[in-house]
């Protein structure tokens, strides 16, 4: 048992470490109009405490969920609409998978839709993760997609026509109100023909393929040290 704790103590500072440069990152480019994007997760709630160390100092957030609204209320940090805000300088957010040229698979958590539209209406979104999350090939994390309710035996049918294997997660609601479908065994090839494929399926809120819209940078934490990468 000691070495799997051992491991999950390494992660968790790996994490750390890239939000506390992601909150550095960020409070560099503060200014009297900024807007940042938060996102959702066990690496988003790390940065989420950085930020509270420079609180004042944030004209303003957004978030991807109900719960990063919470912690971030918690804190004392402004929380706007979305609707309210004429542009969000930088969305900071993890991912379950990220490949080379920083596609992602989001959505472990279940704020898929949310934190997307938050990534397509942000100038810059910085990727935050742990070396774990890089893989050559996205699919090994099951993909998950966000479903309206009364849709879901259909959209399950048309996702094994593309080779998936939906599996309902059971017992999870979003907080839009819908279910989630989590797709298992596909090797995604072609990331953006995916996305596009899944998001025309009727009954389709969206997917955890952020490949159209992938992240601008990625601070990732290694054992060597903190990296900054671009898409290749």
């Amino acid at each position: 048992m000691t070495q799997p704790q051992a491991s999950i103590m390494d992660q968790n500072e790996l994490k750390k470490a890239v939000a506390k440069a992601a909150a550095d990152y960020v409070k560099e480019r503060l200014h009297s109009d900024s807007v940042i994007g938060v996102g959702t997760g066990s690496t988003a709630n790390y940065f989420i405490e950085y930020l509270g160390e420079f609180r004042d100092d944030i004209p303003a957030t957004v978030a991807s969920s109900e719960e990063t609204a919470r912690r971030l209320k918690a804190l004392n940090i402004e929380v706007i609409d979305l609707n309210a805000a004429s542009e969000v300088s930088i969305y900071v957010d993890g991912a379950d998978e990220t490949n080379p040229y920083l596609h992602l698979i989001k959505g472990g958590g279940g704020a898929l839709t949310r934190e997307k539209i938050i990534a397509a209406v942000a100038r810059e979104f910085v990727c935050i993760a742990d070396e774990s999350k890089q893989v050559d090939i996205l699919g090994e994390f099951p993909l998950p997609v966000e479903v309206i309710p009364m849709a879901r035996s259909h959209v399950g049918r048309e996702i094994v026509k593309l080779g998936g294997d939906p599996v309902y997660r059971d017992g999870f609601v979003t907080d839009n109100g819908n279910i989630i479908l989590d797709i298992h065994h596909m090797s995604i090839v072609d990331p953006r023909e995916l996305e596009t494929k899944l998001n025309q399926i009727t009954g389709v809120v969206t997917n955890g393929l952020f490949a159209i819209r992938p992240a601008d940078q990625l601070i990732l934490g290694t054992k060597g040290g903190i990296k900054t990468l671009t898409a290749k």
